[in-house]
């Protein structure tokens, strides 16, 4: 197996584990006991914990290595805040983008392999609610709006969103068996606005859909509270 393929399957594993809580917040990730778990030689483990970092699952401390991050809930309203932003700017500009296809004489040919994988991706989506595999949807989730962010032909959207994307993936799958059958068809008017070249409308429909995400979260959450006694 070649390093970046070793480094891209550990990374998935150790971002699974952080999600779903085997690897809680703040606790130790020890290159060598890591590398034992996975079957892996350390160097893998080392590249995957620095990929990981990038999109904030991981925290390197000088001296005493690396530890998953904090939980997400402490920032939660600020990362929504920040993706309403950055999301409808990314699906702003492949609107604007996805009208040069049919204006241009030559259209761009890395536009449509990634159009594609939409396509690709959002069946996969109806497969997964069909079967109630909720779980799987998270990482989808995350696939679909990379995608988006891609089609913008926007280096730096999309390097913006990858900062933010481990923390937006927990987020989602702490609520996803609620938010994700309701979210995952949302996802389609928003690539048919992006089609037919909407920016305004695809913008609109994409902060909308982010912030449909925010208030199912926190009203999730509300929930989850204790009572309180004096009530």
């Amino acid at each position: 197996m070649k390093s970046e393929s070793s480094t891209v399957i550990v990374a998935a594993r150790i971002r699974t584990d952080i999600i779903s809580g085997v690897l809680p917040p703040r606790s130790k990730l020890g290159e060598a006991a890591l590398a034992k778990q996975y079957s892996v030689s350390r160097i893998p483990v080392r590249e995957a914990l620095r990929s990981l970092e990038a999109e904030g699952l991981v925290e390197s401390r000088p001296y005493s290595g690396s530890v998953v991050a904090p939980s997400p809930i402490e920032d939660a309203e600020d990362l929504f805040e920040i993706r309403i932003v950055l999301e409808a700017a990314t699906v702003r500009r492949a609107a604007r983008r996805s009208a040069a296809q049919s204006c241009e004489g030559s259209p761009d040919p890395g536009w449509w392999p990634i159009r594609k994988e939409i396509n690709e991706i959002l069946a996969a989506g109806d497969e997964v609610i069909a079967e109630e595999r909720f779980e799987d949807l998270a990482v989808l989730n995350m696939r679909f709006h990379f995608a988006i962010a891609e089609l913008s032909g926007s280096l730096s959207l999309v390097s913006l969103l990858r900062q933010i994307s481990g923390k937006i993936e927990w987020l989602y799958s702490l609520n996803v068996t609620r938010r994700g059958p309701q979210a995952w068809p949302e996802h389609r008017e928003i690539i048919a606005a992006v089609d037919a070249g909407q920016r305004d409308k695809a913008s609109d429909l994409m902060a909308s859909h982010v912030r449909r995400s925010r208030d199912s979260y926190f009203a999730m959450m509300s929930e989850q509270r204790p009572e309180d006694p004096a009530s």
